[in-house]
């Protein structure tokens, strides 16, 4: 495994050198489309990106929790959360450590 992360300036590098905009536009660019994304999860909707995976929001219900330490019951509130579910190619590249 690496240590290596994917970062939001790395993402415009890699549009200016493919796609020829200038880093400015670069960075424009994939600011807009992470704002796009965050908006649409802000709202509840689910993000669909094809041979990606898919992003949504879920609503969890009050319940009961443990402290691990102590073993005392714990109230855990009701919350948003938000999943990430790989398409079926993107666990297969990832498995077989391809790139594409």
């Amino acid at each position: 495994m690496s240590d290596k992360t994917l970062t939001r300036m790395d993402l415009s590098e890699a549009v200016f050198r493919e796609v020829g905009l200038s880093r400015n536009e670069s960075a424009e660019l994939v600011e807009t489309v992470i704002q796009h994304v965050s908006d649409a999860l802000v709202r509840g909707e689910t993000v669909k990106i094809s041979s990606f995976g898919t992003f949504s929001v879920r609503d969890k219900s009050a319940r009961m929790g443990r402290n691990p330490k102590t073993g005392d019951e714990v109230p855990i509130s009701p919350r948003r959360v938000l999943t990430f579910r790989p398409s079926h190619l993107m666990k297969e590249r990832v498995a077989s450590g391809t790139k594409g």
